[in-house]
């Protein structure tokens, strides 16, 4: 009951304000009506119009100092470059045509404000104007699509002659699992209806009546790539459509169910020296710095280490957030190290019954 006569009580304080508002209008017969714009109030607006481009652009300004160290670093993959020039122009032509229509629009907003007497010019049409502002889009957005397809092109060129290594990346929901080709560098065919075959340690479904699958070598942990040596990377899906995305390479590849997408590049800078990087080693300090903050309210949080990541960039589920592996770029003598330590496909399931 209380409630139901609070809400009474509101309503009826509302209807009273709404009847003295009225009033007053009424008593003000005879004064310049305040609702509608004067000369003073246009060109008031007019100002206001210039100061929010100035605020809009210094906060452009701010936030790419503030917060360019969020940025992704150099690329770390030969075909890298070529990716970051076209971002770089695209960029830059976005922020020009944008800083130019802006500033024109909010100068005109000044500039033909209303004034008392004078009268809109209707103006009908203008075929060079048209022919202009026409053109000038075609022309930028076809030379941006041209070398855009020229550079996508020179990226998905996947060359069996340069000797690739032949890495298949497994996707299922929440983790990823890599095989290397082995010795041979030819996959072995794989079928999901092969996955508890071996007690359950053909986590892949390898299928093991194919000679080329008994020599890869699979790892769940990690991705060790040589440097320099290019890498072609074929990509399963167990479950839902999922992508295979490494930020510092500028690759990605969707991951579809029931087919396999392909992606190749040549790492060019080892994990090692791209740790020793200052704006990496600035970036891993200032993280540092906050993961002590939040040590320091009783989180339990170790000091991070920057690496390659594989992530997924479909959101594929609830864990989606934390379906990546880590990718380790070394030397090809390390990398050989590494993977004479790894076990074969056939001396993982050897003395296992399918």
């Amino acid at each position: 009951m209380t409630a139901l006569l609070t809400i009474i009580v509101l309503i009826l304080i509302a209807i009273a304000v709404w009847q003295m508002t009225k009033i007053f209008e009424f008593s003000q017969i005879g004064i310049e009506n305040a609702q509608v714009a004067n000369d003073k109030d246009n060109k008031l607006n007019g100002y206001l119009m210039f100061a929010f481009l100035g605020f809009l652009y210094i906060l452009t300004i701010f936030s790419l100092w503030k917060w360019s160290r969020v940025l992704l670093p150099e690329a770390a993959s030969e075909h890298g470059k070529d990716y970051d020039t076209l971002m770089a122009i695209s960029m830059a032509l976005i922020f020009t045509v944008q800083l130019i229509t802006q500033t024109l629009l909010h100068y005109f907003a000044f500039k033909y404000h209303g004034k008392k007497g004078r009268k809109a010019l209707f103006y009908a049409d203008n075929d060079k104007l048209e022919f202009i502002w026409t053109i000038i889009p075609v022309i930028t957005l076809a030379g941006l699509i041209l070398y855009g397809l020229y550079t996508w092109t020179t990226i998905m060129d996947i060359n069996e002659d340069d000797d690739p290594i032949v890495i298949e990346l497994y996707a299922q929901q929440f983790n990823w699992k890599a095989r290397y080709a082995g010795e041979d560098n030819v996959l072995g065919d794989a079928n999901v209806r092969f996955l508890n075959d071996y007690d359950g340690q053909n986590i892949l479904g390898i299928d093991s009546s194919d000679p080329n699958g008994m020599d890869d070598v699979v790892s769940t942990t990690e991705i060790h790539l040589p440097v320099n040596r290019k890498v072609v990377f074929k990509m399963r899906s167990q479950d839902v459509l999922h992508s295979a995305y490494m930020p510092h390479f500028r690759a990605q590849m969707n991951c579809v169910p029931g087919m396999i997408t392909q992606f190749s590049f040549t790492p060019t800078i080892t994990t090692a020296e791209m740790r020793e990087k200052p704006g990496i080693q600035d970036k891993v300090e200032h993280i540092n710095e906050l993961r002590a903050e939040r040590r320091a309210k009783g989180e339990d949080l170790d000091d991070w280490e920057f690496d390659y990541l594989l992530v997924c960039n479909k959101i594929c589920g609830t864990s989606h957030y934390n379906m990546q592996m880590k990718i380790v770029v070394e030397t090809e003598e390390e990398f050989n190290a590494w993977m004479k330590e790894q076990k074969t496909f056939s001396e993982t399931v050897a003395g296992t019954e399918r």
